[in-house]
Order: structure tokens, then C-alpha cells, then sequence
């Protein structure tokens, strides 16, 4: 809807002049920016008063800003409310479709990618009692765990969802009223390791109850239920090899009021326990009838009978500090007094004087047994000191020609310079002086 044209009703009173507000024969569009259910206004300020024009502005900027709370009002997380029981088993699935918000009948895509985080409200973590597992983006995430007495009372879990195609979050608060669990007490407890699946195939409903069903077969008539789920890696367990029909494995801890049957406790006997320490299959006198749905690692099943409450701890009695006499023990009364001086003295003046005598003996070696110029110079021949001789004094010499370029030839590279004898004859020319090239002369 287009507006040509606002006027201010003549009952609201202005200060000096009477006139009205009005929109511009021609307004400029509004900013990009502006929401476009509003129109933009284009004020014109004639020769209206200011009471007006406030009361347009009011009467502008009123809508806009309960549409702006609409919109906060949607954006509120939802919230849901649920009921764990100390000592049982919980798991709350977090299904795409929760976070969707899809209409119904609608299938959600199956190339939807979404990831969830969890933690507890002002905490960056989950509570110790609860932990949260995803396998990939494209299957459900999962809260589970066993909630402990200290752990009873209220808490909030706030969970986000992220959507890696448009990158779109939603938000969900899940508030847990932990109570005590109603009916009779479980006092007869088994834990088994399933080597055959993975920690979230086992969390839905379904196989947990195809779980306990069988169980229900090698334990004494009477109710079954979960009481806590555990993955193998938060147990010290590896991940596996990336080959077909490897699994991480899970505890499934069980309790029932009933005892015992005969085949569990013949399966953790102390005989079953040496066998597998062994390498060999523990003793199982009855028909396993978890097989070849659940895999069971005989090795590692734990039974634990709470039925007998263990006894107390005794506290200890403080006494009076003084211990009593045991013949065994039998202090010294008295210590004599010692005098550790010489003791002292014999530790740092040995090594001091082993060094000494080494140093005194270097020094004579290094200075007091050096033969001399003159004796060496006596046992050398005449022909060896004249070709040493001979040597030295080239060297020099070239060394000589190095600083001073304008000297003439060496004698050495004359005819007439011999070699064996040293003997030097002047020469007749000196052809150092003689051009290489006899025209440049």
C-alpha cells in the first residue's frame, strides 16, 4: 500500500502558529536497509509545531517495534521437561526433526547435515553422570547416562543445533528433575561387555529391551532393567581397525531383585577367571542366549551383590601420641657426640693434593724436558740444514717480491744457481731486463 499523504488531526494544540505536518509531494525512496513492511516516511516540517511532529514519530515507530518483539519472542529456545531416576539408566534422543521444526508429514532430507552441543546451563561441560555421543552429522545425537544421588535435584541442559548446509542454529533447553527411583531394589548386578555393537546401537529402546529379553534367559525369573550404558573407549578401550564387523563395544549394566542363576556365577568363579587368563573360554554351563544377536565377552562379566550390606568401617581411636613398647623396635636412648672435622678435612684435601701432584708433574713434562735450539741443530746433518736453509730463505724472498712488485728475477730460476751445492755465480746478463718482446724495446 502506498501513503500520499498523513495529516495530524486540528484537536492536538501546538505552541504559536497552527499548522499540520504533511508528506513531500515527492519522497525519496528509503534506505535498503528499512524493513519493507513499513513504509518510509518523508516528513515534511512545514510551519507545524513540535507536538506534532512528535506524535508522528510515535506513531510511526510503534509498529515497528512490536513487530521487532514478535520476532524476539520467536527466537526463545524451546524447552522440555524430563525425568531421570537415580541409578537408572537415561537417554534422550536429539532427532533432526526436533530442530527442523518441519511440517508434518514432511520427511526430513536425507542429505541434511546436523551436528548438536550440549552442555550444562552456566557450565561449559555436561555433568559428570551424562555424556552425549553423534556417529556422523547424517544420524541422530544421543544424551545418556546414570544419574548418582549427589546428583538429584534440578538441571538444565541447553543443547544447540548447527545446520552445515545453511548454517542455520536452534536452540533447546532440556530441564532434568532427578528423582529417586520407585519400586524395590536391585540388589543383584551384572555388567557385560558386548564386543558386537557400538555404543548408539544400543541406546535406542529397541535393542535394549531385544538385550534384556535375552538376558532374561540365563538369569533367574524375575524383572530385568538397565541401569547404566557405557561406551568401551570411556573405558579404557581402543578404537578399531576401519574394517567390516569391528565394533568399539559397550557395558550394559543390568540389576534385577532376583539372584544369581547358577550359569553367571559358574561364568565369574575363580576357575572361569584362570581359564581366561589362559586364553581359553570360561566355564558356561548353559545355553548362551544372546547369541548371534549380542556378542558377549565371557572374560569380562562382573557380578556384584548388594543384598549384604558390608559392614562398616571401623574409625580409628586416637590415642595419646606415645607408642607402645615392642621388643622389636629397640631406639638408641643416647647419642654420642662426634666430631666430624677430620672427616672434613680428609674429603677436600686428598682430591686437592692428587691434583697437585698432577699438575706438577704436567709442568715438568711440558717445560723442564725441552731439548734446545743448539742440540737439535748439532744432530742434524749438513745437506738437511743446507736444504732447510735453502728453503727458508725462497720463502723469504718471495715474500719480499709480494710487497715490491719492481725487483729483478730471482736467482733461483737462473742457470747458473746450483741446486746441490747452493753455490751463486753472477750472471753475465740479466735477462730479466730483456724485453719479452723485442720491438717494445
Amino acid at each position: 500500500m502506498n501513503v500520499t499523504s498523513m495529516s495530524i488531526p486540528d484537536s492536538v494544540p501546538a505552541p504559536g502558529r497552527e499548522g499540520r505536518l504533511m508528506l513531500a509531494p515527492s519522497c525519496p525512496k528509503p534506505p535498503p536497509s528499512f524493513p519493507p513492511l513499513l513504509p518510509a516516511p518523508c516528513l515534511c516540517h512545514s510551519w507545524g509545531g513540535p507536538g506534532r511532529a512528535a506524535m508522528a514519530v510515535t506513531l510511526f515507530w510503534t509498529p515497528l517495534l512490536v513487530v521487532l518483539l514478535a520476532g524476539l519472542g520467536d527466537c526463545e529456545a524451546q524447552q522440555t521437561t524430563l525425568y531421570p531416576l537415580v541409578g537408572r539408566v537415561f537417554v534422550h534422543t536429539l532427532d533432526h526433526e526436533t530442530f527442523l521444526s518441519l511440517p508434518e508429514h514432511v520427511a526430513v532430507p536425507p542429505a541434511v547435515h546436523i551436528t548438536y552441543h550440549a552442555h550444562l546451563q552456566g557450565h561449559p561441560d555436561l555433568p559428570r553422570w551424562l555424556r552425549y555421543t553423534q556417529r556422523s552429522p547424517h544420524h541422530p545425537g544421543f544424551l545418556y547416562g546414570s544419574a548418582t544421588p549427589e546428583d538429584r535435584g534440578r538441571q538444565v541442559i541447553e543443547v544447540t543445533a548447527y545446520n552445515r548446509d545453511s548454517f542455520d542454529t536452534t536452540q533447546q533447553r532440556l530441564v532434568l528433575e532427578i528423582g529417586d527411583s520407585e519400586g524395590p531394589l536391585l540388589p543383584y548386578q551384572a555388567e557385560f561387555l558386548v564386543r558386537s555393537h557400538d555404543v548408539e546401537e544400543v541406546l535406542p529402546s529397541a535393542p535394549a529391551s531385544r538385550f534384556l529379553s535375552a538376558l532374561g534367559g540365563l538369569w533367574e525369573p524375575g524383572e530385568l532393567q538397565l541401569l547404566n550404558i557405557t561406551s568401551a573407549l570411556d573405558r579404557g578401550g581402543r578404537v578399531p581397525l576401519p574394517i567390516e564387523g569391528r565394533k568399539e563395544g559397550v557395558y550394559i549394566k543390568v540389576g534385577s531383585a532376583s539372584p544369581f542363576s547358577t550359569c553367571l556365577k559358574m561364568v565369574a568363579s575363580p576357575d572361569s577367571h584362570a581359564r581366561c587368563a589362559q586364553g581359553q573360554p570360561p566355564l558356561l554351563s548353559c545355553y548362551d542366549t544372546l547369541a548371534p544377536h549380542f556378542r558377549i565377552d565371557w572374560c569380562n562379566v562382573t557380578l556384584v551383590d548388594k543384598s549384604v550390606p558390608e559392614p562398616a568401617d571401623e574409625m580409628p581411636t586416637p590415642g595419646d601420641g606415645i607408642l607402645e613398647h615392642d621388643p622389636f623396635f629397640c631406639p638408641p636412648t643416647e647419642a654420642p657426640d662426634r666430631d666430624f672435622l677430620v672427616d672434613a678435612l680428609v674429603t677436600l684435601l686428598v682430591p686437592l693434593l692428587v691434583a697437585l701432584l698432577l699438575t706438577l708433574l704436567l709442568a715438568y713434562v711440558m717445560c723442564c724436558r725441552r731439548e734446545g735450539r743448539l742440540k737439535r741443530d748439532l744432530a742434524t746433518s749438513d745437506i738437511q740444514m743446507v736444504h732447510h736453509c735453502t728453503i727458508h730463505g725462497n720463502t723469504e724472498e718471495l715474500r719480499q717480491m709480494a710487497a715490491n712488485r719492481e725487483v729483478p728475477r730471482p736467482l733461483s730460476t737462473l742457470p747458473m744457481f746450483n741446486v746441490r751445492t747452493g753455490e751463486r755465480l753472477p750472471p753475465r746478463v740479466d735477462s730479466a731486463q730483456v724485453p719479452l718482446i723485442l720491438d717494445q724495446h
